[in-house]
């Protein structure tokens, strides 16, 4: 048998969740772009979400599903090619030779 006491339990909890729910999504960021710059020069912000490649003219860079890479560059080192897949907020991609810069912002 139910009584009154589980009852405002029951609400009580209902109303909890029903408010998580609705700050959860009132108070969600903005979606995460892709700042692209070549010689401190702003060339593409793009979402994280829009799977594309840019070719520059020494570096090609491919955002697909969520996360970014340097898919190929010409300089000698290739370390940013080799660097790892970026998708959190700050996270960069840096091609020195060719002045290169890809960041995700929030």
């Amino acid at each position: 048998m139910i009584k009154r006491n589980d009852i405002i339990i029951i609400i009580c909890v209902i109303l909890f969740c029903a408010l998580s729910f609705v700050g959860v999504f009132a108070f969600r960021r903005t979606p995460a772009k892709v700042i692209i710059s070549e010689k401190n020069e702003v060339l593409y912000s793009v979402s994280l979400y829009s799977d594309r490649e840019i070719t520059l003219e020494h570096n090609t860079i491919v955002i697909r599903g969520g996360k970014v890479y340097m898919k190929s560059a010409d300089c000698k080192n290739q370390i940013c090619v080799n660097t790892p897949s970026i998708q959190k907020d700050g996270e960069q991609i840096i091609c020195l030779p060719n002045q290169v810069l890809v960041e995700v912002s929030e």
